[in-house]
């Protein structure tokens, strides 16, 4: 199993109070990650082998969640800022043949007899500043974008796309409603705050407490103040990303 996450890992924090339910992980600008202990299995409930995980600053998944490897060909990526509920699943394939007469795997029943090769689905991402309700179960090749907010218990399906910034429930799972208007959504998503170090959001730390839905220019103008101060910051500091 190839796990990754940020440059500035520091190393796994053994004595952290939640150790005893999460691999927590530590960086040296600040902040932790948590995966929850058993998170990685196969199709056997075993700890799987193969495949890749990504997983970003400030992201954690609730205890009792898992992913569910098939041969390493599929990987699942956290981005930063995400929050996870309890018991989510993410099952990035164990799909069967449908297009054959029979769906059934021929292989493991021995005897030499063989089944056409099971179909693959991409990746599984999960972008930046997301927020899963408890028990949602994700299946192979889907894509949550920037901001969304998905249901509990919600099924998003293969191949599941959103739009950033909706909020998203249900078995499908389909857009409820999006969080802002159009305008803030963009200016957000051009904004890209979770790029930034926790140093700066903790000095623009009075506007990320403002009500961005009770007046759109006021919420614009507390986004453009942010990009402001991001430019700054990069002039003296470099590009972030």
């Amino acid at each position: 199993m190839q796990i990754t996450t940020e440059d500035d890992f520091t190393g796994v924090q053994e004595d952290h109070p939640w150790a005893a339910q999460f691999t927590v992980l530590g960086y040296a600008s600040g902040g932790i990650s948590t995966i929850p202990h058993n998170f990685f299995r196969d199709w056997l409930d075993q700890e799987a082998q193969h495949g890749h995980f990504h997983i970003g600053r400030c992201s954690g998944l609730g205890v009792g969640s898992l992913v569910k490897y098939d041969a390493g060909h599929q990987g699942l990526g956290i981005g930063r800022f995400v929050a996870g509920g309890l018991r989510l699943r993410f099952l990035l394939n164990g799909q069967h043949e449908s297009k054959t007469i029979s769906t059934y795997m021929f292989s493991v029943a021995g005897m030499g007899l063989r089944n056409a090769p099971p179909p693959q689905y991409g990746d599984s991402i999960v972008k930046n500043d997301v927020w899963i309700g408890d028990e949602v179960m994700m299946l192979g090749g889907g894509i949550i974008e920037n901001g969304c907010i998905i249901g509990a218990r919600s099924l998003l399906p293969p191949n599941f796309r959103s739009e950033p910034y909706g909020i998203y429930a249900g078995s499908p799972a389909k857009l409820i409603r999006f969080r802002f208007s159009e305008a803030v959504r963009a200016a957000l998503v051009d904004l890209a705050w979770w790029e930034m170090p926790l140093s700066w959001i903790r000095d623009n730390n009075a506007m990320f407490l403002q009500d961005m839905t009770a007046d759109e220019d006021q919420a614009l103008a507390t986004i453009a103040s942010l990009k402001a101060s991001r430019e700054a910051y990069e002039a003296q500091h470099g590009k972030q990303t």
